[in-house]
């Protein structure tokens, strides 16, 4: 018996099964089956064929699928979008291949593709369907085209088909910590009550899979189809936007039926209607920030931004301008929403916004810009000066007395508490019994060290005679 086979027989006995609890772990363990023969009808073959699916390279910024049955008018969409013409015509399966458009959207070129009609049982193979589902699998976006003028049956029918290859539309990841270990058996833990799934369903699943030492922990309450996500790990969990075309031929009624329902937006392709809506609608869920350079004593340069994911910080962003600059940053001024005060320096960790403003000091090996007349980036110049020459500075302090901050020790970078009382008298070091540190060499403040002890940057010491 092959894996369609197995996966029609799984269906039609969870189909005939009641739902109950006498019958809810039977269930549980029919669905991790069918989730695990579905996994293996996604796999590659082990023999190394070459494939016959589409071969469209990822371009700009972000990518859209065109997804949905034959003749509902993709191609009409990606031909009045964009400047890419794709055949359109009166009957089914017009386009027999992947048509790549790009269209620009407040600077970002997000690729736009025309994908062929699926059909029921795609997710089998009918109809290229695994070729159309593969490429999905790939994009930022999914777009269900609909026909407006057909039965609301159709979307759950690619609803289904999409969820049999584990595209997750308009779900976030389940917030589940699941480990596989080399023993000790299952651990389960929850931090939430849980009243859809159980530790003895855990269990259930689990062994379906033949794993039997794991580590669980439930963070909200799931479903075990949620558990069973988790345990799989090969689950996309993309935005999905329904667009219903052909809404000049249904009543007004309708249309607004239609467009009050969750992540839908209505349009006619042919009538231009609704279209700058949708494309809208396209842009703000791809997630897209643009950031702009500025280098020092320069306006920024608004003409050329970078378009970067929604939640990249500085490192992306150095990555983004030169591949070897995040290696060479110290710190960098933001001016933008995600700062509290303009401009702010922050950290390589620091989040960037949309629309923020960065300014790279050039970070050339042994390289500093600086201005003389107009004083610019003359503080950086000291502190690389100061790096560079190994430096630090260390404050003496008198029994009772608070430390002397106005005539400090200038010292090489690494020297001990011996080098320190020869610095403050050749005889120090003779009479030396022990001292009392205060700074980021100690553990705590104060810290009596010994003669050996290494001192930092702008440490405080007492030193104690025999």
């Amino acid at each position: 018996m092959g894996i369609l086979e197995k996966i029609s027989d799984i269906e039609k006995e969870i189909a005939k099964t009641q739902k109950n609890k006498a019958t809810e772990y039977h269930l549980g363990l029919l669905k991790a089956k069918l989730a695990k023969y579905r996994s293996q009808l996604l796999e590659p073959s082990k023999k190394g064929e070459k494939g016959d699916g589409f071969d469209v390279l990822k371009s700009g910024d972000a990518r859209i699928a065109l997804i949905g049955f034959p003749s509902v008018g993709k191609s009409t969409l990606l031909s009045t979008l964009t400047k890419t013409e794709s055949e359109a015509a009166n009957y089914e399966f017009t386009t027999l291949t992947c048509i790549p458009g790009v269209i620009e959207y407040k600077g970002a070129n997000i690729q736009l593709l025309d994908l062929p009609g699926i059909i029921e049982g795609a997710a089998q193979g009918k109809g290229r369907g695994r070729q159309v589902i593969a490429v999905a699998r790939t994009a930022d976006l999914v777009l269900m085209m609909l026909d407006a003028t057909k039965p609301n049956v159709h979307r759950d029918l690619l609803e289904y088909e999409l969820e049999s290859v584990g595209l997750r539309l308009n779900k976030r990841k389940p917030n589940i910590y699941f480990k596989i270990k080399k023993g000790g058996g299952v651990s389960f833990n929850a931090t939430c009550p849980l009243t859809r799934c159980n530790e003895k369903m855990v269990q259930t699943i689990l062994h379906s899979f033949k794993i039997f030492n794991a580590e669980v922990l439930f963070r909200e309450d799931c479903t075990e189809d949620e558990f069973i996500d988790v345990v799989t790990g090969n689950r996309i969990y993309l935005p999905c936007i329904y667009v219903y075309n052909k809404i000049d031929q249904i009543s007004i009624e309708e249309v607004d039926r239609l467009a009050r329902q969750p992540y839908s937006v209505v349009v006619s392709c042919n009538m231009h209607l609704n279209l700058d809506f949708c494309w809208k609608c396209c842009g703000n869920i791809c997630s897209s920030s643009r950031v702009y350079t500025k280098k020092p004593g320069a306006p920024p340069d608004f003409d050329d931004g970078l378009i970067l994911r929604r939640g990249v910080t500085v490192e992306h962003v150095c990555h983004a301008i030169h591949r070897t600059l995040a290696a060479q940053f110290k710190y960098a001024l933001v001016w933008g929403t995600s700062t509290k005060y303009s401009p702010q320096r922050v950290g390589i960790s620091h989040i960037m916004n949309d629309e923020d403003e960065v300014d790279r000091l050039a970070r050339q090996p042994y390289s500093v810009v600086v201005s003389c007349n107009m004083h610019l980036n003359l503080d950086y110049l000291l502190e690389v000066l100061w790096e560079h020459l190994q430096l630090i500075r260390v404050y003496t302090k008198k029994p009772g007395a608070p430390p002397d901050f106005d005539d400090g020790l200038i010292l090489r970078r690494g020297v001990t508490v011996e080098h320190v009382c020869h610095a403050i008298h050749r005889t120090l070091a003779a009479q030396f019994k022990y001292a009392l540190v205060w700074g980021t060499s100690t553990k705590y403040s104060p810290q009596r060290v010994g003669i050996s002890h290494i001192m930092n940057d702008e440490d405080v010491i007492q030193v104690v005679k025999k």
